[in-house]
C-alpha cells in the first residue's frame, strides 16, 4: 500500500491518508476484506505521529468504508455495488455543494464542472 503525504498541504494529513485509502480503493489496489496497516506502522512509514493515523482510520470508520475490529486492525470493509445508501448520498452531496459553488463563483461553467468530474472518474478507475 502507498501512501505519500505533502505535508505543506493546506489539506491536513489525516484527510490526506483517508483519502489515499479511498483512491486505493477504488484503483481496486485494496479490496473488501483486505487489512490495512497497523495504526503505529503506517504512522512510522508515514512519519506521522500515530493519533493522526488512528484519526484517518476513525474517519474511514465513520464514513463505514472500513470496520475498526480490536486486536485485529482496520478492516475494508466490501463495496457495495447495488447503490449508496441515503444517509451517505446526503452527507457526499452537502460536501460537494460548496466546491462546486466555490468552482462556479471563480468562473467555472456548469459544462467544465462536468468535464472535470469525467476526467477525475477517469483518472480514478486508471482508464
Amino acid at each position: 500500500m502507498f501512501i505519500q503525504i505533502e505535508p505543506t498541504s493546506d489539506i491536513p494529513i489525516y484527510t490526506q491518508v483517508a483519502n489515499q485509502v479511498i483512491e486505493l480503493i477504488v484503483r481496486g489496489q485494496l479490496k473488501g476484506g483486505d487489512t490495512l496497516p497497523s495504526v503505529r506502522a503506517l504512522a512510522s512509514d508515514l512519519s506521522v505521529n500515530m493519533h493522526t493515523v488512528n484519526k484517518s482510520y476513525h474517519e474511514l470508520e465513520h464514513k463505514g468504508i472500513i470496520r475498526i475490529v480490536p486486536k485485529s486492525g482496520a478492516i475494508i470493509n466490501p463495496i457495495v455495488q447495488e447503490g449508496i445508501t441515503d444517509e451517505n448520498s446526503r452527507r457526499i452531496i452537502e460536501q460537494l455543494k460548496p466546491i462546486i459553488a466555490e468552482a462556479i463563483v471563480l468562473g467555472m461553467s456548469p459544462e467544465e464542472i462536468q468535464k472535470q468530474a469525467s476526467f477525475i472518474l477517469i483518472a480514478l478507475k486508471g482508464e
